[in-house]
């Protein structure tokens, strides 16, 4: 089976265990793709640990999750070195953050330490614990969830660690006849129903489909549109409308890499081996909107940042 056929296979797979919820599927199967993290923000009950589960399941990996608490150190995330009195000589323990697919459970209710913690292993895939650096696997993926309405006992994300995630994803409620669907499903998981599961997807297979995905060709135009999209955000005085009042600070040149690279990795959903304007629009949302910074005067008058980005791609045309 092709690499393209096997996550098709995936994304239908998700879909059917995650109802309703097919714009975030797509977009954990293009972090993915991309090698890259997603930031989940979505009201309790929303199915944002399920699909992060359901994705574990279907691929070959190790599955790690960290339930983030206000009393967490960064050693129960990165691991430590534990004393062996047989040998006389200190073991590094790993931490949960060994693993392949890791459920940051909750981000924003860990304290500054711990989140300064993640950033090492988040951008360059290892872990410095005594001195000494320990490398992450190949295959490492954090998909990172908040609540967006509960703030106590909370602690708002670094920009810093932000600009790592990839993606932002907003998770909303699924429409009356996915809820509906839900139930059903439930009831049919409780009554001990269970679709054949195929063999977990193999790493290598995750591997080939990268190859094929940073070979999609990008174009000058559409390189052209990428910078324009981003440079838009840094200087919104350019434009028409409202943006100049909304926007305070712009994307960081992350934002232009990731994307490139998300669609590169939508295009290649999509069956296509080059990236066009609709695939740049369709990931700018999830690339963007936590990359930029509202005025007060936005966020007084409730505009989201998604919405800002919308009101970008109305006033930034590819030529």
């Amino acid at each position: 089976m092709e690499p393209r056929d096997s996550i098709l296979k995936i994304s239908e797979s998700m879909n059917a265990a995650v109802i309703g919820q097919q714009d975030v599927v797509e977009r954990i199967l293009i972090a993915l793709l991309a090698d890259g993290h997603v930031l989940m923000e979505g009201l309790p009950g929303t199915a944002k640990t399920r699909s992060v589960k359901t994705l574990s399941r279907l691929v070959e990996s190790e599955f790690g999750r960290i339930q983030f608490t206000p009393d967490l150190l960064p050693s129960d995330v990165t691991g430590a070195d534990i004393y062996r009195e047989q040998t006389a000589t200190f073991e590094f323990q790993p931490g949960p953050i060994f693993g392949n697919l890791i459920l940051a459970d909750e981000i924003n209710r860990a304290p500054a330490k711990v989140q300064s913690a993640l950033l090492e292993a988040m951008e360059e895939r290892q872990v410095t614990v005594a001195a000494k650096t320990h490398k992450l696997p190949d295959l490492f993926l954090v998909l990172a969830t908040q609540n967006p309405i509960e703030q106590e006992g909370t602690y708002p994300l670094p920009e810093a660690q932000m600009d790592r995630f990839l993606l932002y994803v907003r998770v909303d409620y699924p429409e009356g006849e996915d809820e509906a669907a839900i139930l059903r499903l439930d009831r049919g998981e409780k009554a001990g129903e269970s679709s054949e599961s195929a063999p977990p997807l193999a790493q290598d297979v995750i591997f080939e489909a990268r190859k094929a995905v940073h070979s999609i060709h990008v174009a000058e135009a559409a390189e052209k549109y990428i910078v324009d999209l981003v440079l838009a955000t840094r200087r919104p005085d350019r434009l028409e409308g409202d943006l100049a009042k909304w926007i305070r600070l712009g994307s960081s040149p992350r934002g232009t890499l990731a994307l490139d690279a998300a669609a590169r990795a939508h295009a290649w959903i999509q069956g296509q081996d080059f990236v066009s304007p609709d695939n740049i629009r369709a990931v700018a949302p999830a690339c963007l909107a936590h990359r930029i910074h509202l005025t007060y005067e936005a966020e007084a008058a409730g505009v989201t940042r998604t919405e800002v980005i919308e009101s970008l791609l109305k006033c930034v045309v590819p030529v």
